[in-house]
């Protein structure tokens, strides 16, 4: 696996966004892009390609399925991993988002010590 991982982070709750960051810097081996809505995601995925989706479900505006949709029809954008993170713990929401192509659903609250590890489970055979 590569030494760097491109990550594109999308969640409207800005603590969510900060314990986000402070776990993956743990990890010393991603690169991420935040964002606060799918609006915004949509501007910046024009020129990121990520290495993996890092998606919050229910947002203002435009949930993270309506999101991953609209990321899908962009160029490059078809094949990324994407992990959902929920506070929906139920398994049969959790098997919407797994048909809506989620690799991963990480249930919210998260422990912020393993959240690197769980993503990289994910990306392991996809890069190298």
């Amino acid at each position: 696996m590569r030494e760097k991982i491109n990550l594109l982070h999308v969640e409207d709750d800005m603590d969510i966004q900060e314990i986000t960051k402070l776990s993956l810097d743990l990890n010393n081996r991603f690169e991420m892009v935040q964002c606060s809505g799918g609006e915004e995601a949509l501007s910046i995925a024009a020129n990121y390609r990520p290495d993996v989706l890092l998606l919050d479900v229910m947002m203002p505006f435009m949930s993270g399925e309506v999101l991953l949709e609209k990321l899908r029809q962009l160029n490059g954008y078809a094949d990324i991993p994407v992990i959902f993170m929920t506070a929906r713990a139920q398994e049969a929401e959790k098997d919407v988002l797994i048909a809506a192509g989620a690799a991963k659903v990480i249930v919210k609250p998260f422990d912020p010590m393993t959240l690197g590890d769980q993503i990289i489970e994910v990306l392991k055979g996809q890069l190298s």
